[in-house]
């Protein structure tokens, strides 16, 4: 079993940066920081405008964790599957769930939840329950 260490100054910080982010594109574009909005204007038919912006965005999400490292002076930790099929079918699932759900864990969970819409109340709560359900499951009856 992965144990994964608990670090609350960096996640306070980041925290802290994932507001400040998701405060400043709604101030300056009237957008919702939801990724699978912002990664979908990267795709056809192209439904938002800016696709510069979209892919900044993405390309910057890319590069944090390749700074983080150059910037720490080491590898940063990233525990990941091995098993391409649990991968894929996980991506899927991700896929289908944000698009049935009307947005993702960061357009629901970080600005729904501060604009305190009961959509994303909603939502978020059946994200939450079901990301319990699947670490329960694959941790202590799957013994992964």
């Amino acid at each position: 079993m992965t144990v994964t260490e608990f670090t609350p100054l960096a996640s306070t910080i980041g925290g802290a940066l994932i507001g400040a982010a998701a405060v400043m594109l709604m101030a300056l574009t009237g957008r919702i920081a939801g990724i699978s909005g912002i990664l979908g204007r990267l795709l056809p038919p192209y439904t938002g405008a800016d696709p510069f912006g979209a892919a900044a965005f993405v390309l910057g999400l890319i590069a944090a964790p390749l700074v983080y490292a150059a910037v720490a002076g080491g590898p940063f930790a990233q525990t990941v599957s091995d098993n391409a099929t649990l991968m894929a079918a996980a991506g899927l699932l991700v896929g289908f769930g944000t698009g049935y759900g009307g947005g993702c864990t960061s357009g629901h969970g970080v600005c729904g939840m501060a604009r305190l819409s009961p959509r994303s109340l909603v939502a978020t709560a059946i994200f939450m329950a079901t990301g319990f359900a699947t670490v329960f499951v694959m941790r202590h009856l799957m013994g992964g």
